[in-house]
């Protein structure tokens, strides 16, 4: 067995054991983050039956998983990473999930492609839930406003909240702030844990894990 789909199935057992040791009713998908990874190295976990896997970057995106996405039409493609408005056609037309909606002029954009080339996409709001300026994502305070813009005034298929805790911190704490967000906005879905800190957000209620390192290894610079 490929060492890449022995660490996910170490993963999928350490889910488990949370989920039955806490007693939880969530249990997360797991998006395997395959930024600056070369598809022989993807394809382990592709015959092995996984269907989300996530990248960080359009272009790199395109040139990986556009065929692969016409032969496996399984496949979920997500974005986590910043989505500039202007490559969000491409986006639409690429990926099943955008999990980086943090303003209006995307929200947009997305609304105009998706009716241009017929398809709808699953969108997570990145909430800046540390309020750090350095950071992507909509303020706590501004998130009711700009989540019935996009519901409402564009009919987005707004699924869940996704947030990037402040480095060193108390992820959990940060988790349960995002989760109480989606709760009043009646959203189901929370795209939250890197590889750092998946345990404590599937302890949290996330139904989407974005995990790299902890099933590929160290990060490579270049693909």
């Amino acid at each position: 067995m490929h060492s890449s789909v022995e660490k996910f199935k170490l993963v999928q057992n350490k889910i488990k054991e949370i989920i039955n040791k806490k007693q939880l009713k969530t249990s997360p998908k797991i998006i395997a983050v395959t930024k600056t990874w070369s598809i022989d190295k993807i394809n382990p976990l592709l015959e092995f039956g996984h269907k989300h896997f996530g990248e960080n970057k359009l272009q790199e995106a395109e040139s990986k998983w556009s065929n692969i996405k016409n032969s496996h039409k399984e496949i979920k493609l997500h974005m986590i990473g910043k989505l500039q408005s202007n490559k969000s056609k491409k986006a639409v037309k690429l990926f099943d999930y955008i999990h980086s909606l943090d303003n209006a002029k995307l929200a947009q954009k997305i609304f105009q492609y998706q009716k241009e080339l017929n398809k709808n996409v699953n969108l997570f709001i990145q909430v800046n839930i540390g309020d750090e300026s350095q950071k992507a994502g909509i303020p706590l305070n501004n998130l009711d406003n700009f989540f019935n813009y996009c519901t409402k005034e564009l009919s987005l298929n707004v699924i869940g909240l996704m947030c990037l805790p402040p480095a060193l911190s108390n992820s959990e704490k940060y988790f349960d702030k995002l989760k109480s967000a989606a709760n009043q906005l009646t959203l189901k879905e929370l795209s939250m844990g890197m590889s750092s800190d998946f345990e404590d957000a599937t302890v949290s209620g996330s139904t989407y894990l974005r995990l790299g390192s902890v099933i590929f290894g160290e990060r490579k610079k270049f693909i």
